[in-house]
């Protein structure tokens, strides 16, 4: 076995991960790019006078837009797609300060700019909490909204109780970040490695997620991890006029008796929304795009035929 030094591996990583993102982007794609994000945009294969709502998908904590490159080939047959690429994770470069209000703020700039009419924002993990603050901010300027696996309040996941407040977290969510920022490439890469059998299937699934974590800049995902166990959108919610779909993934659970209390915790995060629905999938993990994208597919196409 060749061991590497771990700079050596840090660009190796890197590289492999802009080679999927080039080798993934359709031919017809056009680019945007934004301090604290870029844009992939491809059009749809339908005839210009059939094509629906267009579609935003942001990726979540430390992931690209390689995640969704399946779930573009799905949509395009009947919308706009814009893959999103936050600064900071899987290669792009980190920005200073804030990263996921700046996010926001930008995104909703992006959507003004090119005119998206009530765009469809599905997000996964940070992407879905993204999609709620994108939609709560801007009732009227987003319209459906999908989250894969991602909360209004991350926080009620760790703690496993639905009553955590923001409160709760100040000092942990310090303490995390802190240690993301002081971690080395090796202790960054034992700690994701330990936590990937919740994300992915093994395989060419979780290899996929652990490369993008490893091109990710730890600063940058520890700011991030403040900033979601620092935030709550759960009261936001009653302002939504859009539907929303919430999908669960329960394949890491270690036993079928916890699934009525997972699925309560996910019901209690919608609980002020005026229009919500969750659909729990007990056999994908975390990235149910990669893990089970067919019945993701399933899911979001039926919701999406409801919400015209």
């Amino acid at each position: 076995m060749i061991k590497c030094k771990s700079n050596t591996k840090a660009v190796f990583i890197a590289l492999y991960v802009s080679l999927i993102c080039y080798l993934n982007q359709p031919a017809n794609a056009k680019t945007a790019e934004y301090q604290s994000f870029s844009v992939s945009v491809t059009e749809s294969s339908a005839s210009p006078n059939t094509v629906a709502a267009p579609v935003i998908l942001i990726p979540g904590l430390m992931s690209d837009g390689s995640v969704w490159q399946s779930t573009v080939d799905e949509l395009r047959k009947n919308h706009q797609v814009h893959v999103v690429h936050i600064a900071g994770f899987a290669g792009k470069p980190a920005i200073a300060g804030p990263l996921l209000p700046v996010v926001k703020t930008e995104l909703l700039n992006y959507i003004r700019e090119q005119k998206l009419n009530k765009p469809v924002v599905i997000g996964h993990s940070l992407g879905g909490y993204m999609a709620f603050a994108l939609a709560t901010s801007a009732p009227d300027l987003i319209g459906p909204i999908v989250a894969v696996d991602g909360l209004p309040y991350l926080a009620p996941v760790f703690t496993r109780d639905a009553k955590t407040q923001v409160s709760d977290m100040q000092q942990q969510a310090a303490q995390i970040k802190l240690m993301y920022q002081q971690f080395s490439a090796e202790q960054f890469r034992s700690t994701i490695a330990q936590g990937l059998f919740i994300q992915a299937s093994a395989g060419k699934n979780a290899d996929q997620v652990l490369a993008m974590a490893m091109a990710s800049d730890r600063s940058a995902v520890g700011q991030a991890m403040f900033e979601l166990l620092t935030s709550d959108l759960r009261p936001e919610l009653a302002k939504l006029r859009q539907p929303v779909l919430l999908l669960g993934a329960g394949g890491a659970l270690p036993a079928e008796s916890m699934r009525p209390a997972v699925t309560s915790l996910y019901q209690q995060q919608l609980a002020a929304a005026p229009q919500a629905t969750l659909e729990f999938n007990w056999q994908s993990r975390h990235f149910i795009m990669l893990d089970d994208p067919q019945w993701m597919f399933n899911k979001i196409n039926k919701f999406l035929q409801g919400a015209r």
